[in-house]
């Protein structure tokens, strides 16, 4: 015969049939786990996720294939928005590079998110996504992609394998906080509050919040002393003061075949000209580095190499061999290969270039600097750093000022780069809390 435990939450009697997940009850126990009085649109589960995004859904499988009783609880009218919009041009699931560089990527992070990862590693997720129906293939670029390149499919399959397992989802349920301690949600219907012996937070960090993460949750974790590092935007675009004539011909035209410069190293790649300044892959490999020297000095540069295939020796040369006669757009198309928005880029950031001699020319052209204002708002930012630190909660990922609450993805102080990182690192810390939360359960039977 399970355990019991009595309690009393806002008033209402709860009888809980102990930690026994549902698999495992005797035969003739009867299918709800717990018998329940309710009142005023009070309800209860055994295990509640707030939030239905990759973390949160991860946490609820790996729940309910072990036979516990766990609802997801979204916000938004339907589950994994972010997680859907990113795979519109190609759901980059994870990165197919050496285990060892992959732990690494995570920054200050490292070392806290390296046992959740070694449980549910980048092969991992590729298995994972194979036993929903999903194949994936490498790119190029070593970045991992669904066959299809869709977020949708894949959804649809891990939400089908979700409901064979018996786990609930309920849209429209915003968690606004706690009553002692059982969470309360705004829905259709009402108030609701809800008491059960664990609670899974994965509701995200503060990046697009339009998609349901907006950060919202902070205040009412700090008021239980739960340590939150302030939010930052990263994997960004930043602002640049371009002139209204540059703004006018070359807003939204890619800078291809360029390298990049900054604290984070020197990376090849591309980017696009925006009206406020640049955005694009290769400015998120280097967004944490630009954003952390402009909160210390007030502004940062990126220096480009405009053309990296030819040596600053054979520019300058054929720089030289121009005619005087030549128009610069010319000099610079003949003797170093840049036209359109590089020409106009070097023009833009250096308007008397076109009398400088070739050397110092060719100078410009391999190391153009780039002066940033500041990040795009976090609103626009594609993942954000900050959230809960890591000093607030334990090796299994609950909060260690709130016993029974755990915490999982974006909610953790964490970055990565694009490629795949994030969704990774979102799944892995939502099986983690999962398993930090069956662990707490059968210790406190």
């Amino acid at each position: 015969m399970a355990d019991t435990l009595q309690t009393r939450v806002c008033g209402i009697h709860i009888r809980f049939d102990g930690a026994t997940p549902l698999r495992h009850r005797a035969p003739h126990a009867k299918s709800a786990a717990v018998e329940t009085e309710t009142m005023d649109g009070m309800e209860r589960d055994e295990i509640a996720v707030i939030g239905g995004g990759p973390a949160g859904l991860a946490a609820a499988e790996v729940l309910s294939a072990a036979g516990w009783p766990v609802a997801v609880y979204e916000a938004m009218p339907t589950v994994a928005r972010k997680f859907l919009l990113a795979g519109k041009s190609g759901l980059n699931i994870t990165h197919s590079e050496p285990f060892s560089r992959f732990a690494e990527r995570f920054g200050t992070a490292s070392a806290r998110l390296r046992p959740p990862l070694e449980a549910f590693t980048p092969d991992d997720v590729r298995h994972w996504a194979a036993g929903l129906g999903i194949e994936t293939f490498v790119g190029t670029s070593g970045r991992v992609f669904p066959t299809a390149m869709k977020a949708s499919p894949l959804l649809r399959a891990w939400l089908r394998r979700l409901e064979a397992q018996g786990a609930k989802v309920h849209t429209r349920h915003r968690w606004v906080g706690f009553d002692g301690d059982a969470v309360v949600f705004e829905t259709p219907q009402g108030r609701k509050s809800l008491s059960c012996r664990a609670v899974l937070l994965a509701l995200g960090g503060a990046s697009w919040p339009r998609l349901g993460s907006d950060a919202a949750w902070v205040e009412h974790l700090r008021e239980r002393g739960v340590p939150v590092r302030p939010f930052r935007p990263a994997n960004c675009g930043f602002d640049l003061a371009w002139s209204d004539g540059f703004v006018e011909r070359f807003a939204g035209q890619p800078l291809k075949g360029v390298t990049a410069t900054s604290d984070a190293g020197t990376f090849p790649g591309e980017f696009v000209v925006s009206r406020h300044g640049i955005e694009g892959s290769l400015v998120y490999a280097h967004a944490a580095a630009l954003r952390d020297r402009i909160e210390a000095e007030g502004t940062a540069t990126l220096v480009l190499d405009l053309a990296p295939g030819r040596e600053a020796t054979r520019i300058a040369r054929d720089l030289a061999r121009q005619g005087t006669k030549e128009s610069f757009a010319n000099r610079l198309r003949k003797g170093a290969g840049l036209a359109g928005v590089k020409a106009g880029l070097l023009r833009e950031l250096v308007p008397d270039a076109s009398r400088s001699a070739p050397d110092a020319l060719t100078r410009t052209i391999k190391a153009l600097p780039l002066p940033l204002l500041r990040p795009r708002p976090i609103a626009e930012a594609i993942s954000s750093a900050g959230g809960i630190d890591w000093v607030g909660v334990d090796d299994g990922l609950m909060i260690k000022a709130m016993p029974g609450v755990f915490a999982a993805g974006e909610m953790l102080d964490w970055e990565a780069p694009t490629g795949g990182y994030l969704l990774t690192a979102c799944l892995a810390t939502g099986r983690a809390a999962a398993r930090g939360i069956m662990q707490r359960l059968k210790d406190t039977r």
